[in-house]
């Protein structure tokens, strides 16, 4: 069975087929179509998770061993299988058509990987999903679909964008949806759940790249902190809105929280800096904070960041900047 993206999220609330492939170079829809699988599955009972990760060495044994394997503490099994190469070999193609052939009872297998040839979709093991299972090709958003899909995104998280915002956001994003998604969210948090103008969007767009709110995040990421306070001082002093700061602050928290967890979970340190286009000086950065800080630390962060937008809200006694200080120097922790 072929779906599409859109279509995942309604087509799993209503059955769960047990084998999914999902296929493509979009890392955001990639993981946002994947992870609506995993949603759907542990609602369904799916209380164990395993997750297998396809390297050079990898065993494709292990792929039948952990579908046979009896778990103490649950029924149901969900198999993580990720194939970022999308080839799996003689071998891998091999155990993966023989799984399809028995597909284990209570065992759902979730394949995810990067795009596949329309050759390789048509190769036997392919089939064999596409016979038993669902495959879902995530495709780059481009025009029309784009400007939709940015207008749902908007519409998720309560916002109205007029359709000459919409057209702007387009254009900065240039098709790249993981930039789209935070442009979304700082809107979204500066603003709040209302109707956004053009003038909105040029504006938020505006201040990132005039008050240097990234040299700032650069400096908390490489643990300058004394060049950090510095720049915060300086964006306070020129007027930068507050919830520009704790957007920039809060999505490098959980940034580094995600890519920590993905690693801990056995995926590859690569192949999870490339899902997140992480590139070059930018992964060096993050590379710097992630061996530097705990989750613990990753956490604090973030509550931080909720303290000073309630401050900024007047929801919570304090000064926000002294807040957003506070964070700038956990990121220095080790």
């Amino acid at each position: 069975m072929r779906l599409r993206s859109e279509q995942v999220e309604g087509a799993v609330s209503k059955k769960l087929l047990p084998i999914y492939l999902v296929t493509g170079d979009e890392p955001l829809q990639l993981n946002e179509v994947a992870d609506s699988i995993r949603l759907a599955a542990k609602q369904s009972g799916y209380d164990m998770r395993e997750v297998l990760s396809v390297e050079s060495n990898f065993n494709w044994a292990e792929l039948s061993e952990t579908a046979h394997s009896l778990s103490l503490f649950a029924e149901k099994k969900l198999i993580d299988l990720r194939l970022p190469s999308g080839k799996p070999g003689n071998e891998g193609a091999k155990a993966i058509t023989e799984y399809c052939q028995q597909c284990p009872e209570d065992n759902l297998l979730l394949i995810t990987t990067a795009k596949l040839t329309a050759a390789t979709l048509k190769s036997k093991w392919c089939q064999s999903i596409d016979k038993q299972g669902g495959i879902i090709q995530v495709w780059p958003l481009e025009g029309g679909d784009l400007i939709q899909w940015l207008q749902q995104r908007a519409r998720k998280r309560g916002l109205k964008i007029e359709q000459e915002g919409v057209n702007v956001l387009a254009s900065r994003v240039e098709g790249n949806l993981l930039a789209a998604a935070q442009e979304i969210e700082k809107l979204y948090i500066l603003h709040g759940q209302t109707s956004i103008s053009k003038h909105d969007v040029e504006n938020a767009v505006a201040d990132s790249a005039r008050f240097d709110v990234f040299k700032l995040t650069d400096c908390v990421l490489s643990g300058r902190v004394k060049r950090a306070v510095k720049i915060l001082n300086g964006l306070k002093a020129e007027g930068v809105a507050a919830p520009v700061v704790v957007w920039a602050l809060a999505r490098e928290a959980r940034l580094l929280v995600a890519i920590k967890t993905a690693i801990k979970q056995g995926q590859n340190k690569e192949l999870v800096f490339k899902n997140n286009r992480l590139w070059d000086k930018r992964k060096q950065l993050v590379n710097a904070a992630l061996s530097r800080m705990k989750i613990a630390d990753l956490h604090k962060v973030l509550l931080l960041s909720s303290q000073a937008d309630r401050q900024i809200k007047g929801q919570e006694q304090g000064d926000c900047w002294e807040t957003l200080l506070a964070a700038c120097v956990l990121f220095h922790a080790s």
